[in-house]
Order: structure tokens, then sequence, then C-alpha cells
């Protein structure tokens, strides 16, 4: 079978409202094929994220002994005590929208623009869960609201009102992402690409959306009141993805160890299954 040079791999990083029409289970031995899959590469996991650590720790060391020195690190390792070993098994199946528009999705690795907000850098580690070897050139796919609901490509949707009532608003009884337009406009805020580097990791910057009780308290989160909040026990996609003991949850912690108004820098490690490949299309 061939694959192609670079994999595309999609981390929708979307809030609880986002995800209309219906809900598909996975199927309990898919569960389980994963199972196996995240087991056969657990210590493979544990020590790619411990040298991501050390890597992150010699440099700390080397910037607080003074001396005039320059040590390349090509994407920063994250700041745990612990070493993470779960590893979140790349899962097609979950629904990828609705606000997903390929068009305004761009290669870059600053991705917050303009956009206010608490800083987020995304330290993504990408393994083969064929081999349990570090995956290099997966280009990632990330997209998600700003601080107040708003998507970038959506913005004359209302971030107030729930994603079913604004297609009754349009009449639509036969919507599908990525084939329906609803785009307003012309917007790539909070839209971005990036691929893996030879070490199978990479790091993109953005903003913290509003999905947090303790975020929702700093500005300008604060002014989104005017929508109910779902909690991570209500979102049926949430609990999908923690079926079988997976944690596709993206870990954070501050930057500076103290003050997440300061910005915070966010940690996941995926699996995935190069011997199942799967090709997306969309219309637009």
């Amino acid at each position: 079978m061939y694959y192609p040079k670079i994999i595309f791999a999609a981390l929708a990083v979307t809030t609880a409202i986002a995800h209309p029409g219906p809900d598909h289970p996975v199927p309990h031995a898919e569960i389980q094929r994963r199972n196996e899959l995240a087991k056969k590469c657990a210590s493979q996991a544990a020590n790619f994220n411990q040298r991501r650590i050390s890597k992150r720790a010699l440099q700390k060391r080397w910037e607080g002994s003074g001396r005039n020195v320059t040590y390349e690190i090509t994407t920063g390792a994250p700041h745990y005590e612990t070493i993470q070993n779960d590893t979140c098994v790349l899962s097609p199946e979950v629904t990828r929208g609705p606000y997903v528009w390929p068009r305004s999705q761009t290669l870059r690795q600053d991705m917050s623009e303009d956009q206010p907000g608490v800083p987020l850098w995304l330290d993504v580690g990408v393994l083969d869960m064929a081999t349990c070897e570090p995956l290099p050139n997966v280009l990632l796919d990330f997209w998600h609201c700003n601080a107040t609901g708003s998507y970038s490509s959506f913005t004359h949707l209302s971030p107030n009102i729930e994603f079913r009532e604004l297609l009754a608003e349009k009449n639509l009884t036969d919507y599908a992402i990525g084939v329906t337009d609803l785009h307003t406009d012309d917007t790539t805020f909070l839209r971005g690409m990036w691929p893996t580097d030879e070490n199978g990791v990479m790091e993109i910057k953005t903003i913290f959306p509003a999905v947090s009780q303790q975020i929702m308290g700093l500005e300008p989160y604060v002014f989104h009141t005017e929508i109910d909040r779902i909690t991570n026990a209500q979102d049926a996609i949430y609990q999908n993805g923690t079926k079988g003991g997976f944690n596709p949850v993206v870990s954070i912690v501050p930057a500076d160890g103290k003050d997440i108004s300061k910005g915070m820098i966010g940690y996941i490690t995926m699996g995935v299954d190069t011997a199942a490949i799967e090709t997306f299309e969309y219309d637009h």
C-alpha cells in the first residue's frame, strides 16, 4: 500500500456546543483494537515523553547558568514533573464539525492572529502505532473558537444560539459537515496547520478557547455569558472519545508554573494507526 510523505491528521479543539448531528457510538471491537494498540506502545510512549521533558529541562539549565550558549531545540518539551504514559489513538470517526472550513486552513506555527485571550502553546507528539516509533511529517490541522465562542469564517453566525437552532433559522434539514456551505466570511483566525519534525513532535501557538471554568473568570472570556455551558459528563462526543480508557484530553499547565493568565502549555501524545489510513473529501 502506498503512503504519501505527509500524513494528514486532525486535532479539532471545539466547544461542547459544536457537536450537532447524530451520535455514532464506536463499536466494541474497534475500542478493543485501539486499546491493544495503545498498550503495545505504552513503554515507547513513556520514553518518547521522557526525551522531550529532558530536552526542555536541559534548555532551562543552560539558560539559568548565565552562559553565552545556544542550544537548538526544534520544538519545546512539556513542563511536566511526571511522565504522561497514556496515548490518544487517533479516531477519525469522531464528529469533525460543524465549523470545519478547509479553505481557511493556513500553514503556520502561530494561528492566534489578533485574537485576545490567554496564550496557549500546543505541544503534540505523534507515534506510529504500527512501529511504536515517533512519526515525522504528520500535518496536524487545528481549528477552534475564540474567547467569546465565535469561529473564523463563520463570524456572522451567533455563538449564543445553539447550532441546531441556526440550521432551523436557515430552513436547512439536510446539513452535511464539509458539504453544506455555511461560511459567512474569509477570516482565518485560530485555524492553522503545522507538520511534526523528524522527532515526531510539533508546537503551535494559539489562545485558550472559552471552555474552562478557571479561564472563564478572566478577560475577555468573562464577557461571554449568554449561553449555557455543557459539561464533559453531558457531552456524548467526549464520552465516546474516552471509552476504553483512552485519554483524548490535552493536559495543560501554566507556562511559568504559576499564573495561568500569563499563558499555558498544552500537551498530548497521539497515536496514528498507519495501517488504517482513511481519506476525507470535502466539496469546498
